[in-house]
């Protein structure tokens, strides 16, 4: 990914409607949702349609936090299988976990690191 990524915004937000607050539609929260939906695999047509409402809108913010930790999760925890494939000599099984992430994972960021990972064990026995 070129650009760096700024997810703790979107974390607090969702920490807040979690809590109980209403997510206020302002045009800076709308930026964020904006610029953050692509970034976790949802689609530009998908976020504005969501940003129609506040209920659209906290909707889209509450799937891309759950996209963030769950992604997050998924690929720490591989990565650390991975790593235990690869210290015993078991590329093939180091190799699955990374196509496991990919077969299922939609934020780039975390399949960029899988395929990182996949191509680094590609030519190993």
């Amino acid at each position: 990914m070129a650009e760096e990524l700024e997810w703790e915004p979107i974390r607090a937000l969702a920490r807040q409607v979690r809590n109980g607050e209403p997510l206020a539609l302002t045009d800076d929260v709308k930026t964020l949702l904006t610029r953050t939906a692509p970034e976790v695999g949802i689609s530009d047509a998908d976020a504005a349609n969501s940003l129609d409402s506040r209920s659209g809108a906290e909707a889209l913010l509450m799937e891309c936090a759950r996209r963030i930790k769950e992604g997050s999760d998924r690929i720490v925890d591989a990565l650390s299988r991975a790593k235990r494939h690869r210290q015993a000599g078991d590329y093939d099984s180091a190799r699955q976990e990374m196509q496991n992430i990919l077969a299922i994972e939609v934020v780039p960021l975390y399949r960029e690191i899988a395929e990182d990972q996949l191509s680094d064990i590609a030519d190993k026995p």
